[in-house]
């Protein structure tokens, strides 16, 4: 009898740990979820806005980690304010500049999202307009793990 509870337990951590889910979470200026996104380990995200000066498209690609988002790269148009001017970049045919940022710890990302900037979340294919999420003031997005049982 004790053998069966036991082999019962076990089967259940075994079916709670290969429930888990990564989720990227979206939190508005009061730590409300405002928007949780399923997402694979390694999965693409991105983070895409208008330059408030340049008015070209930038795109920051950050990849999934266990313990957050970790910046890997920059695609952008034009130099601005805030774009790394000095950096060693590549330019694509169509003219677009490509920063491979060298590896990042993975942290939570504070955006204060814009109405001139449009910043907008990609995530596997799916956008998701981060001005209308925060109301126009900020967000902050993390990875969690969710388990099941």
């Amino acid at each position: 009898m004790i053998a069966l509870v036991v082999a019962g337990l076990a089967a259940l951590v075994l079916a709670g740990a290969a429930g888990s889910q990564q989720v990227l979470v979206v939190t508005d200026d009061e730590g409300e979820t405002v928007q949780s996104i399923p997402v694979e380990g390694n999965a693409t995200v991105v983070l895409e806005y208008t330059h408030s000066v340049e008015k070209t498209t930038v795109r920051d690609i950050y990849v999934v980690r266990e313990e957050g988002l970790a910046m890997t790269r920059m695609e952008f148009r034009s130099y601005g304010a805030g774009l790394p001017a000095r950096a060693d970049v590549e330019i694509t045919d169509d003219g677009t500049f490509i920063y491979e940022l060298p590896a990042d710890d993975p942290s939570p990302l504070h955006i204060a999202t814009g109405e001139i900037a449009g910043h907008e979340l990609i995530v596997d294919g799916d956008r998701y307009d981060l001005v209308d999420l925060a109301d126009g003031g900020t967000v902050t997005l993390t990875v969690e793990t969710t388990r099941g049982l």
